[in-house]
């Protein structure tokens, strides 16, 4: 399994490769919270954007808001230690910390159980 991020209140997701080019969705969309799902084509998008300014800059800072969240997630994955992004989630996500199971954190983490108990248990 593969945590591409989690979305907080407010946040939009999607697979975004099926969803601009419509292709099969690869990516799946777990809710771990009661969650609201609005579901909008990309068509009907398209033409919101259009017509309504306002709509266009509302989708745009949302794009741009996820595309800062991955960036910075892969660069953790890549740079960082087990401990640093632990750490980094522990402020990012304090809220989630109780909330996770600790093998869907571990995988967030791409660290084993083991190596996040050890980890937790220093904290």
């Amino acid at each position: 399994m593969h945590i591409l991020l989690f979305a907080l209140k407010d946040w939009w997701i999607t697979d975004y490769e099926a969803y601009y080019y419509q292709k099969n969705a690869i990516v799946n969309i777990d809710c771990l919270e009661d969650t609201e799902v609005l579901c909008l084509s990309n068509d009907n998008r398209e033409k919101l954007c259009r017509e309504f300014h306002q709509i266009e800059h509302f989708f745009r800072k949302k794009t741009n808001r996820r595309n800062v969240a991955l960036q910075n997630r892969i660069l953790s994955l890549l740079s960082s230690s087990a401990k640093q992004r632990y750490e980094k989630f522990l402020l990012e996500y304090p809220s989630l910390v109780q909330k996770l199971p600790k093998h869907i954190l571990a995988s967030y983490l791409g660290v084993s159980r083991e190596t996040l108990s050890r980890l937790y248990s220093t904290k």
